[in-house]
């Protein structure tokens, strides 16, 4: 009999163990997050940044990182790291892929080498499409289902966000004014992604050097001439203390955007609202990204000019002509080679012919606005005095 009174009593107190973990569950999920969550207390990820800590890349890892940590109410913490903390910048993708990090923010163009079709995803004339409209194709023209199969093609664990759009890149930093095409040839420059082809054409010996990397080898003479991104950055990192010219418009990389990385087993393992937290959070600093751009960049433009007495000049349109026919050739030989690269550069054109035409149409030309209240007036020339007549002369006396 006291067997059986042992076996009730131990048949109660798991009922009872079930109970109390199932109200405990619902009271979690009520929350947000289920027990487990709850129970081994917050989750802590290390990532890195393909960026210095001084650049204001590095400041947008930054705030993607808070805008999570503060959504998720502390319950998922981002620490994020500067380039080199844990990995070299260009190592970014494999370290994520491995778990070495949790994950990371950077550019998908610095993996390139891994898959030239990546390259696609920044550094192309993206047949006039700007970076908004190129993360518009990513979203709703096929371009997120196109950048996996890339991802699947080289085995990568990750799940990416592309977001962030930038605006379009200078030409280059370089020691004096570039008027014509052969004023690239035997330059040692730096680039990166499908820019290292088309500067190469061009006539350029090309390095492909991380952010952090460009102003010290320009100090020291290892480069005649780079491009890196846009005025708070280029700041940031020094460009106007090695240089004074600054090349502006650009079709190697006019439509380029930022890339949050995930450790895909990770990332997996989080619980479907955590997960859905993360992907809102990324169009959230997708918005505060831009706007911070626009005005952080415009004030950092003006400071160049009048502080740092850096003098910019509009490439020339011959050489702006010269960059799409050289990339035409690239991306032929690139589509020959890489039936990815191909699918991707077709899917992307079509996207680009109905945006393009439609944005072109439909916006308003901006420079006439800006001269009408900006830009001093001329006063209307005043006509030319009439010539002074000669004094009449007093009739001669009889």
């Amino acid at each position: 009999m006291k067997k059986v009174k042992q076996i009730k009593e131990e048949k109660v107190s798991r009922r009872n163990f079930l109970k109390t973990a199932a109200v405990t569950a619902g009271a979690a999920a009520t929350m947000g997050f289920p027990a487990v969550v709850k129970a081994q207390g917050p989750i802590s990820w290390r990532w890195q940044s393909t960026w210095p800590t001084k650049d204001i890349f590095h400041e947008y890892a930054l705030d993607y990182a808070k805008k999570v940590n503060d959504m998720t109410g502390g319950d998922l913490k981002i620490e994020v790291l500067p380039a080199g903390a844990v990995v070299p910048a260009f190592a970014l993708l494999d370290a994520v892929s491995k778990g070495t990090l949790d994950g990371g923010h950077g550019v998908i163009v610095y993996s390139y080498g891994k898959q030239h079709a990546m390259a696609l995803f920044g550094s192309s004339p993206a047949f006039g499409m700007d970076a908004n409209m190129l993360l518009a194709w990513y979203k709703y023209g096929g371009g997120k289902e196109l950048r996996d199969k890339i991802y699947a093609s080289i085995g990568a664990n990750v799940v990416s966000f592309l977001y962030g759009p930038m605006a379009t890149q200078p030409f280059g930093w370089f020691k004096k004014p570039i008027t014509k095409l052969d004023d690239m040839k035997g330059m040692k420059f730096r680039t990166v992604g499908l820019a290292v082809d088309m500067y190469t054409a061009m006539g350029a010996a090309v390095n492909a050097l991380p952010g952090a990397e460009i102003v010290p080898a320009l100090d020291r003479g290892l480069l005649d001439g780079a491009e890196f991104n846009n005025a708070s950055s280029d700041r940031a990192l020094g460009f106007m203390d090695v240089s004074k010219v600054c090349m502006l418009q650009s079709f190697h990389q006019n439509a380029e955007q930022f890339e949050i990385l995930f450790n895909k087993d990770r990332f997996n393992a989080l619980p479907d609202k955590m997960k859905a937290i993360l992907a809102n959070a990324v169009e959230a600093a997708n918005t505060d990204m831009w706007w911070k751009s626009i005005d952080r960049g415009s004030k950092d433009y003006i400071w160049l000019q009048t502080e740092a007495k850096v003098k910019f000049y509009k490439t020339p349109d011959s050489i702006l002509q010269k960059q799409l026919e050289i990339f035409d050739g690239i991306a032929e030989r690139k589509s020959a080679e890489n039936p990815l690269f191909k699918e991707i550069y077709e899917s992307q054109r079509e996207f680009a012919k109905r945006a393009v035409a439609w944005e072109m149409d439909y916006m308003v030309n901006r420079r006439m606005a800006y001269n009408h209240y900006f830009v001093p007036k001329r006063a209307p020339a005043k006509p030319a005095a009439a010539a002074p007549k000669a004094p009449e002369k007093a009739p001669a006396k009889k």
